[in-house]
């Protein structure tokens, strides 16, 4: 007979792993590092008397047991959610005002949606929103200026907080008399990174992504470095290359024809949107809600 409680942050990652597909992206989502999230899922497993997942090289797929047990897991892990959210409620943690950081990408095309979401629930919240790239806004964080960020940069500095909230696709994207718009075949990561592209400045989470998915190929020095995605989407519009920016900073040019997007093969392009904070695994308060607002229209579309 069981007489300990399961540990709560074992049963969130659970959850994730039984959402994502393995451990690795599980343990990702919750912010967990894998060694510490491999041991708490064999400890969880030891504490239940069950095995959860059937661990392969392609992922981890739920047990029987396992899935019989998700439903309950799950419910315990929203519970002990909702119960820190009424404990916020009730007075225990200052309420009134928000400080936000976002990268610009997220600012511009996801963050009015979150914050509109948020304002519904609490009209007289009072929200200030630092709009910068990655690297300004974690190191805003570390300095304790805002009480939440979120970036598209996947290297989050040690110490502090993560958590994937939504997900994003990079589109490369070319003005109609670019030679690559008539291209009957798909790019490869050779062809991209030899390409003196229009590029966001270093720092910024958009850079940061490309550079990460072409690691292990020579690149190119760009044509040249701009400092928003509207600058990057005005340059390459006017002839002046190729651009690999955010699939939200372009479809509406795509759309009118005034980019055309080039089909890539061979390159993750997908990226991952995280809630960085300083302090506790618990992100209380506003921030807190905030971050839930995100997940929930990012676990919405999946």
């Amino acid at each position: 007979m069981i007489t300990r409680w399961p540990d709560l942050a074992a049963l969130e990652l659970f959850v994730a792993v039984a959402r994502e597909g393995s451990l690795s992206a599980g343990a990702r989502a919750v912010g967990m590092a894998q060694p510490n999230a491999g041991r708490a899922m064999s400890r969880l497993e030891r504490e239940l008397g069950v095995p959860l997942f059937d661990r392969r090289t392609s992922g981890s797929r739920l047990t029987d047991a396992g899935g019989k047990l998700l439903k309950a897991a799950t419910a315990v892990v929203e519970g002990a959610r909702g119960l820190l959210l009424s404990s916020v409620r009730l007075g225990e943690v200052t309420r009134g005002q928000l400080s936000v950081g976002a990268s610009r990408t997220v600012a511009e095309y996801l963050m009015p949606g979150w914050l509109t979401a948020l304002k519904e629930r609490d009209p007289d919240l009072k929200i200030a929103l630092v709009v910068d790239n990655s690297r300004h806004v974690f190191e805003e964080i570390t300095h304790g200026h805002i009480d939440v960020g979120f970036v598209e940069s996947p290297n989050v500095p040690t110490g502090l907080r993560r958590l994937v909230v939504a997900s994003d696709r990079l589109a490369v994207v070319v003005a109609p008399k670019h030679q690559w718009a008539r291209r009957n075949t798909p790019l490869a990561a050779p062809d991209l990174a030899q390409a003196e592209l229009v590029a966001r400045e270093p720092g910024s989470g958009t850079r940061t992504a490309l550079d990460r998915a072409l690691r292990g190929h020579a690149q190119a020095k760009p044509a040249m470095e701009l400092g928003s995605n509207a600058a990057v989407c005005l340059a390459v519009a006017a002839g002046a290359g190729a651009a690999v920016l955010s699939e939200f900073a372009v479809r509406a040019q795509v759309e009118r024809g005034e980019l055309v997007e080039v089909p890539v093969a061979g390159v993750s392009l997908t990226r991952r949107i995280r809630a960085v904070w300083k302090g506790g695994r618990g992100l209380p308060g506003p921030a807190g809600e905030l971050v839930n607002v995100a997940r929930a229209g990012y676990h919405s579309n999946r």
